[in-house]
């Protein structure tokens, strides 16, 4: 075991849900050798930085959060850069950071703590891409006690043209059935509640094997416990009549899907390289209201794309207007080196695209309040996750709709029936507040069970 003084490890995770999992795997191993997670950046001995490289803007939160903890850490302290932006531009970050100690690729993470016990700065990447927990590699949940991710593919096999992470993340890599299952059986064991199934789109998982993510569901719900099951992502292409069909059939899966979307007409989809077109889109958005009563539908939304006119954009508008979705995140199209979308014709000015990014915005803002007032008056099950950041008087939590870090929440604001955090209770919805709806905690969804807690000094980004 290492002296108490020397071991310290302060973690930041930025970007995704899948990094998040890495960086867990990370500070699993290095709990198990005997260092100790901090939250205080000044007392920790090693810092260690999961950075997200998908974007220009992810690139430079990135070496921003990298020159921040340079700035505040203590002298002696040494720092761990890893994740997508070492695998694909270390060299940036040696050029603009030289003062990074070690650098890990994004598919080299079983090997931090051969990295940090070298006497000497050094850096670990290989052309491994991603990283896929297996065997007994252990893992320290960062997340409350309640819900966990579980990442099941890393890669991806689509290539649409203005994504670059086939180049960051590689072909798709599918855990096989047992892992997943194991990993499951391991998260209930340990109290978790809710489980969040990630991959750049779960609906590929297996193909390399030519195995279906169906039939992983159904495996997934052979196991007995009374256990919630929330999807991150599934494209459009990938939900058939049969994985409704579960959906609808198994309570134990959340009604919620995450549905990346990106645009609607038919030709820029298919300038995007998208494998659906809007008379798709709009089956399965018709089919899901129709056949999953209280679905709620997340999707992402690109404007700005090249060659995109007005028209096109005013097609997008109506869309929104006309199939309603719950939560909509809007980006705009960024001109990544590699993508093939950098090298089409008529790009779009700067100015164009942030004005049409917020007309997007306020049609979706004024979509969402209308769509969330269906919840008024009803009592739903809401998981209560915490005092409210801005008084001890409020709470919040989540509903079946509300994925964490993603979605609004609920804020409560009759708090006296509530015992415990990590747990389900009943609360009855009576007002709407932008993403967010209000409402009081009425009595205990469920018998009362443990309390969920968080890992001591962990910081996530």
């Amino acid at each position: 075991m290492f002296t108490q003084s020397l071991n310290k490890v302060h973690f930041t995770s930025l970007g995704c849900p899948r990094n998040l999992v890495d960086t867990e795997v990370m500070i699993g191993i290095l709990l198990q050798a005997g260092y100790q997670a901090t939250a205080d950046m000044k007392e920790a001995d090693y810092l260690v930085v999961n950075t997200c490289g998908f974007l220009e803007s992810s690139r430079r939160e990135s070496l921003d959060t990298i020159q921040m903890l340079i700035d505040e850490k203590k002298a002696s302290a040494k720092v761990v850069v890893t994740g997508c932006m070492v695998q694909n531009h270390k060299d940036i970050i040696k050029t603009e950071i030289p003062e990074v100690n070690y650098l890990l690729g994004s598919g080299d993470v079983s090997q931090i703590l051969s990295l940090i016990t070298a006497t000497e700065n050094q850096e670990i990447v290989t052309s491994a891409r991603s990283y896929l927990q297996a065997g007994e590699v252990p893992r320290t949940l960062s997340t409350p006690k309640h819900y966990a991710y579980l990442k099941i593919a890393e890669g991806c096999l689509k290539r649409c043209s203005f994504c670059i992470i086939p180049q960051i993340k590689g072909n798709l890599k599918s855990k096989s059935v047992e892992q997943v299952l194991k990993e499951m059986r391991a998260l209930l064991s340990q109290g978790v509640k809710e489980v969040i199934l990630i991959a750049q789109d779960l609906g590929d998982w297996g193909k390399e094997r030519k195995e279906r993510f169906e039939d992983l569901l159904k495996a997934i719900l052979t196991l007995p416990d009374n256990f919630k099951l929330r999807l991150l992502y599934l494209y459009p292409d990938e939900i058939s009549d049969e994985l409704i069909g579960l959906l609808k059939s198994d309570s134990r899966i959340l009604k919620y899907l995450d549905m990346p979307l990106q645009h609607i007409n038919d030709q820029v989809l298919k300038n995007m390289r998208r494998k659906t077109n809007r008379a798709q889109i709009i089956e399965t958005i018709t089919k899901l209201r129709r056949e999953v009563p209280d679905v709620v539908i997340r999707t992402s939304l690109m404007v700005g794309f090249p060659g995109e006119t007005e028209e096109q954009f005013e097609e997008l508008c109506g869309f929104v207007q006309e199939y309603p979705l719950d939560n909509i995140g809007v980006f705009t199209f960024s001109s990544e080196k590699g993508a093939h979308a950098e090298t089409l014709p008529d790009h779009i000015a700067e100015d164009i695209k942030q004005r049409r990014y917020d007309t997007l915005m306020q049609i979706q803002a004024s979509t969402v309040q209308k769509l969330s007032r269906r919840w008024l008056g009803r009592t739903i099950p809401v998981v209560i996750e915490g005092y409210h950041p801005e008084s001890n008087l409020l709470m919040i939590g989540r509903f079946h709709g509300q994925c964490p870090d993603i979605d609004g929440q609920v804020i409560i604001n009759d708090c006296r029936a509530v015992t415990a955090f990590g747990k389900e209770y009943l609360v009855e919805i009576t007002d709407v507040a932008g993403y967010d709806l209000v409402g009081a905690a009425l009595s205990p969804a469920k018998p009362k069970k443990s309390s969920s807690s968080r890992l001591g000094g962990l910081r996530i980004v």
